[in-house]
């Protein structure tokens, strides 16, 4: 159960990744339910709301292939991230005013064969998120997970700690366009592939800066070991547009072990914010969570984590995190999902350091909970 968990949970993130057989075909995934937290921004009680995306990001797309002979593929993915509680296609992580994409998880095209490995070109994920997401304690799972700290501490969104002091995020949106989130990345070339129980991916993308090679570039390495236990670990960098500098380097390891029904988890991420002119360290978000999963039925899946975060240049800038939650399998493509998270953030917390896909509610504890039902086709 806990090898399906995974694949489903690879799947979903990267739900073109798959190509058995030749053709175009339809796929997506409809996520929605209900959210209730106990404190709000600014002391005004608790909040009860529809929340998309509470297991799982809501997605459709379109993919295909084709056999080109020799154990050689072509292949090509498209894939829309849409909110279900409006219907509307989810913005990017970038400034406000930035235009929403139609395909801002994936468009892209490449090649593939099983001995040779597979080459993507376009828009795509980044090889990081992919090689550690079997040891990140709720498998990156949409909301309350690393998932947020490992996006909104290293692009744009944390735009005051990218850009340095006295700056907003608006005046921060060419640092680098070539990454979303630091997980969907533009213009970019991967290769990956698998020698024995090893598996990685590298990946480049172009600055298109006329006059250097350097400005707006991202390069990004993900690798896993399946073995007796799950190695894993990754790095990514990304350059400012106008001088080259690295403005973001970021890097994660961890490792997981399965004992009887029970997968245990353990991960570490740190991400480094410079000055694009000076170099200076801005920020230094460092998250360390460990959990386990219990399959305790056929149908049931039980997770308890734990995420401390904390930005070691601000260290009032921290949340420390328990979740509690359980997976209802239904059928192979219907899931229930109930999860718990209480957070306890200090004054200082913002996005980067933050487990929920709002913010954590700084200089206060707040329970937040969470059901809903998970639906793949």
């Amino acid at each position: 159960m806990n090898k399906k968990i995974i694949a489903a949970a690879a799947l979903a993130l990267v739900s073109g990744a798959a190509l058995a057989t030749d053709g175009v075909s339809l796929f997506g995934i409809v996520d929605t339910g209900i959210m209730t937290q106990n404190n709000t921004p600014g002391g005004k009680g608790t909040q009860t709301q529809m929340w998309t995306n509470g297991l799982r990001q809501s997605v459709w797309g379109i993919k295909g292939s084709e056999d080109l002979g020799d154990g050689t593929k072509a292949f090509f993915n498209l894939e829309s991230h849409i909110d279900i509680n409006t219907g509307q296609l989810h913005g990017t992580g970038d400034p406000a005013g930035t235009a929403t994409p139609l395909f801002r998880r994936q468009a892209n095209v490449g090649l593939t064969n099983a001995d040779m490995g597979t080459l993507t070109l376009g828009k795509q994920y980044g090889p990081v998120l992919l090689a550690v997401l079997e040891t990140e304690p709720r498998l990156f799972k949409e909301q309350f997970s690393n998932l947020y700290m490992l996006a909104y501490s290293q692009i744009n969104t944390a735009g005051t700690l990218v850009c340095g002091a006295n700056t907003t995020a608006s005046t921060c949106a060419s640092v680098n366009s070539n990454n979303d989130v630091g997980i969907f990345m533009d213009n970019a070339v991967q290769y990956s592939n698998a020698v024995g129980p090893v598996n990685f991916g590298l990946l480049y993308s172009l600055g298109g800066q006329a006059g250097s090679t350097n400005n707006n570039q991202a390069y990004a390495l993900g690798v896993t070991y399946h073995g007796p236990v799950v190695l894993a670990g990754g790095y990514q960098a990304f350059t400012d547009t106008a001088t080259g500098n690295n403005i973001t380097k970021f890097y994660t390891f961890g490792g997981a072990y399965t004992y009887g029904a029970v997968t245990f988890r353990a991960n570490f991420m740190d991400s480094r914010n410079f000055d694009p002119s000076t170099q200076a360290t801005l920020a230094d978000v460092q998250g360390i969570s460990g959990g386990a999963d219990w399959t305790w039925s056929t149908r049931n899946t039980a997770t308890l984590a734990y995420y401390n975060n904390q930005d070691k240049n601000h260290t009032l800038d921290q949340t420390r995190n328990v979740v509690l939650s359980n997976d209802f399998h239904w059928s192979k493509r219907t899931t229930l999902y109930a999860q718990a998270a209480y957070v306890q953030a200090d004054s200082g917390a913002k996005l980067d350091t933050s487990i929920v896909a709002s913010g954590s509610v700084a200089n206060t504890s707040t329970l937040y909970l969470n059901v809903g039902v998970n639906h793949t086709f």
